[in-house]
């Protein structure tokens, strides 16, 4: 019984590493994901195809094979960049593979919620003297925010549960951490985990649907 504070205690701390790997993810892939949207639809023919390349690439292979080759791909290839030692080095690592995951799936939300846009609400815009710049942050921005939401929502919701993949190049996140007690014959810390999480994507949803009704003024 003694024991039960100090693991609590531990897998809170832990939890901690996913929920800075969650957040700095978004913070990262939130605008990267915009840019590679922009490439996607370019004009200009081979940055169209290397950005829809890159994203079919990123969005058809697991999450945990691009951890892996991201973390051990410089030593393997003898490169000379390496990432810094210990556990600062593995987050890092961990931080861009989801980064550059989430950024693709993020640019395809985007790309879709532009395109979706009538293109007859562009063209009045330019009728009224408008440039490309001023139908985008005044026109199209406004409606795509409202139409995203829900499914930008749904990848957020999925990052929360993706950071135990963290584990795979020994980020000692909160399963890893409760994994170590079930070798021990604790099986409770475990199921623990669940709890952390549901908490964590019930208080995320909340703040989703609250973000979505805030919004609804958008809806045409």
């Amino acid at each position: 019984m003694n024991e039960i504070p100090v693991i609590i205690n531990r897998l809170s701390q832990s939890f901690l590493l996913n929920c800075r790997l969650f957040i700095l993810t978004l913070l990262f892939a939130l605008p990267l994901g915009m840019l590679i949207a922009f490439g996607s639809m370019s004009r200009f023919r081979p940055l169209r195809w290397v950005m829809r390349t890159f994203v079919w690439v990123i969005r058809g292979t697991p999450l945990m094979l691009q951890l892996i080759v991201i973390f051990f791909g410089p030593g393997l290839l003898n490169m000379s960049f390496s990432w810094p030692n210990g556990e600062a080095g593995r987050f890092t690592a961990a931080v861009v593979a989801f980064v550059i995951n989430y950024a693709c799936y993020f640019s395809e939300i985007y790309r879709g919620g532009i395109e979706s846009v009538p293109v007859g609400q562009y063209e009045a815009g330019l009728v009224l003297g408008m440039t490309k710049r001023q139908i985008f942050f005044n026109v199209t921005l406004l409606q795509v925010v409202k139409r995203i939401l829900p499914p930008i929502g749904n990848e957020v919701i999925t990052l929360v549960k993706d950071t135990a993949l963290a584990r795979i190049i020994a980020n000692k996140e909160i399963i890893m951490m409760a994994g170590e007690y079930s070798n021990k014959g604790l099986i409770w810390p475990l199921f623990a985990t669940g709890i952390y999480f549901l908490v964590f994507v019930g208080a995320l949803t909340i703040l989703l649907d609250w973000l979505e009704k805030k919004l609804g003024y958008f809806r045409v």
